[in-house]
């Protein structure tokens, strides 16, 4: 299992994903880590040649982060982790969270900012996904 975790300074949680520039990917095998991978994110407000601003944020009846055109950002955001199964990351806007999750991987939104404690209390078990328990 591999699992990514999105950070701007390779050491703490990102709290919000659009502007990370990095992801860390941790493979799991057999409850332990086998693997670090540091990957440079190829999309988002840190990609190379993309234009956008908040100014250009596209907004509509299901607010931020939906439409055809943010749904393509967030395909190609799922492609570049399409060997990962979850995601961790300390925000992420509800178009993003559901792109994701439609294209097979799982995101858990936390408050730990610590990579490891994250990666930790996943392989324990315990790591809460704080966006299931916001909108539930």
């Amino acid at each position: 299992m591999k699992i990514a975790v999105v950070t701007v300074d390779k050491k703490t949680v990102s709290q919000h994903f659009g502007r990370s520039p990095f992801y860390v990917i941790y493979t799991i095998e057999d409850g332990k880590i086998t693997d670090t991978e540091l990957r440079d994110r190829r999309t988002g407000h840190f990609a190379q040649n993309q234009q956008h601003s908040h100014d250009e944020e596209h907004v509509n009846e299901k607010g931020h982060g939906f439409g055809k055109e943010q749904d393509n950002k967030h395909d190609e955001m799922a492609t570049e982790l399409s060997d990962c199964q979850i995601l961790i990351a300390g925000g992420m806007g509800r178009g993003a969270y559901e792109r994701f999750f439609s294209n097979g991987i799982n995101v858990i939104m936390t408050d730990k900012t610590d990579i490891e404690e994250a990666i930790e209390a996943y392989m324990k078990g315990d790591l809460k996904n704080l966006y299931i328990e916001r909108t539930h």
